[in-house]
């Protein structure tokens, strides 16, 4: 399986998609680090006290993240939903099951190989992105490995979802299905909160309950939490309309969430071996 996970690495890092999304990152960090100096510059400048400061580039940090999390859900989608697909189309598959080698080993050798390349990417871009917010303007969140942990989980939920899809699925079809599972659930989670903010618990209900199914909410919740400073969790306890905004956490994740979290990943692993097995290739 090694060698899968090996080859699988190679076989991303060769791949035009990589290196075009590192030269779009390395635009996105040099454009939000001068935002970010031209915000605390003005605002500094205009009598900004330090407390609106802060609370201001928090925000602004977890807008980012949020923007971070999308550039991540889409990479995820996009790169595991053909990796079995294509293979199976191609009949590569065919010929590498041909060895010594069992299908539930090919695609976690996938699964480990692609999960390896996404988690290098978002801790490697999260890093430098905060370290130059850092270096620009003084502020630092928080938590800034906990937030970048969530934001690794949530890309490799996907990713596992994807991979999963295209054992049975067009690789097209796979990536298009993750895509539409990631914004329904981030609108989810909007309603859960305005479902809080209004005191409807129906909505509060259906929110938990997509968190069930695919844990991307939660997960995200827990960046923004990791995000943010204690000012904006203060100011939130007095202004009850926070609890109604999309970009705040009240509390992180539980430790119920994270190991039901861990168990998604590896039952829907399960599910797509199973299924897997049972392909004609």
């Amino acid at each position: 399986m090694m060698t899968i996970v090996r080859i699988t690495v190679l076989e991303a890092a060769r791949r035009r998609l990589v290196w075009a999304l590192v030269a779009l990152t390395i635009v996105m960090v040099v454009l939000t680090g001068w935002g970010f100096e031209r915000l605390v510059t003005l605002a500094r400048g205009r009598g900004v006290s330090e407390l609106q400061l802060t609370v201001g580039l928090s925000q602004t940090v977890i807008l980012v993240a949020f923007m971070f999390s999308f550039v991540l859900a889409m990479t995820a989608a996009f790169f595991a939903a053909p990796a079995l697909a294509a293979d199976i189309d191609s009949g590569v598959a065919q010929a590498m099951l041909a060895r010594p080698l069992r299908r539930s080993q090919l695609l976690l050798g996938k699964w480990l190989g692609l999960s390896i390349v996404i988690a290098a990417y978002a801790v490697a871009a999260g890093v430098v992105e905060l370290a130059v917010i850092r270096f620009l303007t003084g502020y630092a969140p928080p938590d800034p490995a906990g937030a970048v942990g969530y934001l690794t989980a949530e890309a490799i939920a996907l990713l596992t979802l994807a991979l999963v899809l295209g054992a049975r699925l067009p690789g097209i079809a796979s990536g298009a299905i993750v895509v539409a599972v990631y914004g329904l659930a981030w609108v989810a989670g909007v309603m859960g909160a305005v479902g809080a903010f209004f005191n409807t618990p129906a909505l509060v209900q259906a929110a938990e309950a997509s968190r069930v199914l695919v844990p991307i909410d939660g997960l995200w919740r827990g960046a923004v939490f990791s995000l943010e400073p204690p000012a904006v969790l203060f100011v939130a306890a007095q202004e009850s309309r926070f609890q109604g905004n999309p970009f705040f956490a009240g509390e992180p994740p539980s430790a119920a969430f994270l190991a039901w979290t861990l168990l998604w990943v590896a039952a829907v692993l399960a599910v797509g071996i199973w299924a897997f097995r049972r392909r004609e290739i």
